[in-house]
């Protein structure tokens, strides 16, 4: 059976749904708020992720490369299979949005290191956020709310939305240009934010990453987009492992002085040194209900040593907003 273990952030996050919170300061965003925003964009499924709800469980094994032990001392690129569990989803709170939306897809992963130690990587199919602030993503969510009168959001709240929010420019028009992929394991994935790789001399190299499939980069084609049902990718995705391992090489982006690295809507230039990191390899896929990732709390500061967070907002605000959903799932929320 598959334990489920509250940290401390989580508890407190608990502890903040049965009593109130704090005020956070004027210019600043709660977790509470981002949550609750998320729930009236898209309601409330008790006992569910409040983001990216729809998802599909895979498990495997990563296997790290010696380039990357050069810039890390995480026991993740040590060399010795890892074993992995992973989740794939569907941006947003709707457990039955159809996979031929054009929203970001997910892919979460929990790596299981010798001695209890765990790392997490948190990805989107999108090569930047949507928000360089927490406060952006906020107003993101409160412009999605449903209008009561018509059941969808208002056109001219996202309109206004998007004139004042540049910095969700360049997400929005990556997933309007792009048609879905073809299959879960047809797609790249990217960290969206920078991290730090901190080797054995104490060293720091700023670094960005991305898992790109071994199969090949696949999208539905427009016709596909057409004729294909809302529930394609869990079957596709179980049915690929079946045939056999799909493989993602873990490319790294070596950043240089100037590179951006607090706000996840800025690209690094292509010409930045790569590497490869490593490889993952799932070899079965199966539903989420009573899986192995359905309790996992994929928050993206979950690191062990040798991998370490940059002061990115986004980043750094998204630990104590899962651990708020994690709190109110736990509770049957």
């Amino acid at each position: 059976m598959h334990k489920i273990v509250v940290s401390p952030i989580a508890l407190a996050a608990a502890l903040c749904c049965a009593a109130p919170c704090p005020p956070a300061a004027a210019d600043e965003v709660s977790a509470g708020e981002v949550v609750t925003a998320i729930e009236g964009a898209f309601g409330v499924n008790p006992g569910q992720r409040r983001n990216h709800t729809k998802g599909t469980c895979a498990v495997g094994e990563f296997v790290g490369s010696q380039e990357a032990a050069r810039y890390s001392r995480s026991a993740l690129f040590s060399g010795a299979a890892v074993p992995v569990v992973a989740r794939f989803s569907l941006a947003g709170g709707n457990p039955q949005a159809p996979d031929t939306a054009k929203s970001a897809r997910g892919m979460a992963l929990e790596f299981r290191l010798p001695q209890g130690q765990l790392q997490h990587i948190t990805m989107l199919n999108t090569p930047l956020f949507g928000a360089a602030t927490p406060r952006t993503f906020l107003d993101m969510m409160t412009a999605m709310r449903p209008d009561p009168a018509t059941g969808k959001p208002d056109p001219e709240r996202i309109r206004a939305f998007k004139a004042s929010h540049p910095d969700n420019a360049a997400q929005a028009q990556f997933l309007d240009s792009h048609n879905p992929p073809a299959s879960y394991a047809s797609s790249a994935y990217f960290g969206i934010h920078t991290f730090r790789f901190i080797d054995r001399n104490d060293r720091t190299t700023l670094v960005r990453w991305r898992f790109v499939p071994q199969d090949g980069e696949k999208r539905l084609s427009d016709e596909e987009m057409k004729s294909a049902g809302p529930n394609l990718l869990e079957p596709v995705l179980i049915a690929r492992m079946r045939g056999g391992p799909v493989r993602w090489d873990m490319l790294v982006s070596v950043g240089e002085a100037g590179d951006p690295a607090d706000d996840p809507t800025q690209a690094w230039p292509e010409t930045r040194r790569q590497f490869k990191a490593g490889t993952l390899t799932l070899s079965a896929a199966m539903p989420q209900k009573g899986a192995a990732c359905e309790a996992i709390n994929y928050d993206p500061l979950v690191m062990a040593d040798g991998i370490a967070p940059t002061d990115d907002p986004v980043l750094r605000f998204r630990s104590p907003a899962y651990a708020l959903s994690f709190a109110k799932r736990l509770g049957g929320m």
